[in-house]
């Protein structure tokens, strides 16, 4: 029987690319989105892969919707945890509001997906969870304290929560993506993305599907001896 993958913020960029390429290998997924319909159902459309829609911080939304894949899909035996949101700012121009809600989101929604299926996994004594971190999680950057805070966190909820999950076999690591040829990149200046570019040992940005080919591994029966870990695919623009 095809294992059951949820992939949230799985309809479009990295998401979409990870959700197609665990279909490819032979796992149902369900995709989670927070709000783009018409992006959804183009999505659900072309790859036959379903939409679920419902926000990942929201604790009690994320355990219903967990309820309804279980029921239409199949147990979850898989989570990628890849919703992520920015609310960009310096410190002394953001607000409480865009701390709060790009640290409940981005870190949060980790809690709320593992909460929901955790035990289940525990239960069939398997799971897979890889949460999507940053490299600005790693290195910081400037504007962005509530995102490098939040995906900072997440390399942390990674390491302690792959120790709770070892003895059941459920693995847990985390992948921190550097720049990626994404809409969220896109929408960065021109001369800015220059720069960043520059600082990229490979000289250009990642692709959606590098970062998708990393959570196959991590999902895979290669990578039963791994977890705990956090998988830095970033051209070498941040090594440690």
């Amino acid at each position: 029987m095809a294992r059951v993958a949820l992939v949230t913020g799985g309809t479009r960029g990295i998401g979409a690319a990870i959700s197609t390429t665990l279909r490819d290998a032979g796992i149902k997924v369900a995709a989670n989105y927070a709000g783009n319909d018409k992006a959804a159902e183009a999505f659900t459309a072309e790859t036959g892969i379903p939409a679920f829609k419902f926000d990942v911080s929201d604790f009690d939304a994320v355990h219903a919707a967990a309820a309804k894949i279980t029921e239409e899909v199949g147990p979850i035996d898989i989570v990628v945890n890849n919703a992520g949101i920015t609310r960009d700012g310096t410190l002394a121009r953001m607000s409480k509001e865009d701390w709060q809600a790009v640290v409940d989101t981005n870190l949060g929604g980790c809690f709320n997906l593992a909460k929901a299926t955790f035990n289940g996994m525990k239960e069939r004594n398997f799971g897979r969870i890889v949460n999507i971190g940053s490299i600005n999680g790693q290195a910081g950057q400037y504007g962005q304290v509530n995102y490098a805070a939040a995906k900072s966190g997440i390399h942390g909820f990674t390491k302690a929560l792959a120790q709770e999950g070892a003895r059941f076999n459920i693995t847990v690591n985390a992948i921190a993506p550097g720049y990626i040829d994404t809409d969220m990149v896109a929408a960065v200046p021109a001369n800015v993305l220059e720069k960043i570019v520059a600082k990229i040992p490979i000289g250009r940005l990642g692709h959606a599907d590098e970062i998708a080919r990393g959570v196959l591994f991590l999902v895979s029966d290669d990578a039963t001896f791994v977890t705990g870990s956090t998988m830095s695919i970033n051209g070498g623009q941040h090594m440690y």
